[in-house]
């Protein structure tokens, strides 16, 4: 399938940056595309709160979608090559997913590259699930559910969660559903197929993917850490179900699925879908378009245990 008319026509009518890349440029950029809070997906409740953890106060913002006695829930971590996005940029992810699913969704504001150097947005990641379920009472966790999700960046950091709390023996998360996801920071292109396939015209070009990804790299990000690049893991037994979600034109697909297929010979549980005539970032970017706002209900049925 050709990449989406829509997508193409948009695509077609964006400027191309031109220089070296400043993070408060483009991340003032990405604040004035933010809709009005009238023009948002209303759910019953929104609130922004701290998170206290032992690695440091963590903003969240917690999405209840309904009234009701408990709930399952999704902790989210926002994409944006670890120095992009905020709770604002991708409010409307976290709202749809919390509509969809009908699970109370915490977002994470984790600390951002290059201001805070590594590991600091994944220990914000990773402090806030534990923290979730020793607050379950107050977040009226339903103790069966406790699902990460992310996209791009953000699935990154999901790999990279649940296999952290593997390892520290928390057995508490139930599912990983990654978006896009970028798990091998080498971006040497011969490393995977899609880096030469499609290295051009889709919005993430192979070219920049290592120019944006430096200011994590530079602040101590080493690609070839497993926490960085969680295809570098050699063992990845143990791991909770996983929903990777990968676009037809993505120079980062083949990592995605890749990654599906290696938890698969784990004996894990990992189902790969792939959506035709997308690209990176269309889960924020294009979820307006029918045929994308889909991944929400397929996100939903993975987490209600609908297996393909």
């Amino acid at each position: 399938m050709a990449l989406h008319p829509t997508i193409a026509e948009i695509l077609a009518n964006l400027p191309h940056p031109e220089g070296p890349l400043d993070p408060a440029a483009m991340r003032a950029g990405d604040d004035a595309q933010v809709p009005p809070l009238e023009e948002r997906l209303p759910l019953h409740t929104v609130d922004d709160t701290i998170a206290h953890t032992p690695t440091g106060d963590v903003p969240i913002r917690i999405y209840t979608p309904a009234d009701a006695d408990t709930y399952g829930v999704l902790v989210y971590f926002h994409g944006g090559a670890f120095f992009l996005g905020s709770l604002e940029t991708h409010d409307h992810v976290a709202r749809s997913l919390a509509h969809e699913t009908g699970l109370k969704v915490i977002a994470v504001d984790y600390r951002l590259a290059p201001e805070n150097a590594f590991p600091a947005g994944l220990d914000d990641c990773y402090a806030v699930v534990r923290w979730v379920a020793d607050h379950g009472d107050e977040l009226a966790w339903d103790e069966n559910t406790l699902a990460i999700a992310g996209d791009s960046s953000g699935g990154t950091f999901v790999a990279a969660v649940a296999a952290l709390a593997h390892d520290d023996g928390f057995e508490r998360i139930t599912h990983q559903v990654l978006y896009y996801p970028s798990l091998d920071l080498d971006f040497d292109v011969d490393r995977y197929p899609s880096l030469r396939q499609n290295a051009e015209g889709y919005g993430v070009e192979t070219a920049g993917l290592k120019g944006f990804n430096s200011f994590y790299t530079d602040s101590g990000a080493d690609p070839a850490d497993p926490r960085v690049s969680p295809l570098k893991r050699t063992d990845l037994t143990g791991l909770p179900p996983a929903l990777i979600v990968t676009a037809q034109y993505d120079p980062m697909r083949d990592e995605g699925e890749h990654y599906g297929a290696r938890l698969t010979d784990a004996g894990a549980e990992a189902t790969v879908s792939r959506y035709a005539g997308a690209n990176h970032g269309f889960v924020q970017h294009f979820s307006w378009i029918p045929d994308y706002h889909q991944v929400f209900a397929e996100t939903a049925a993975f987490l209600r245990g609908d297996r393909k």
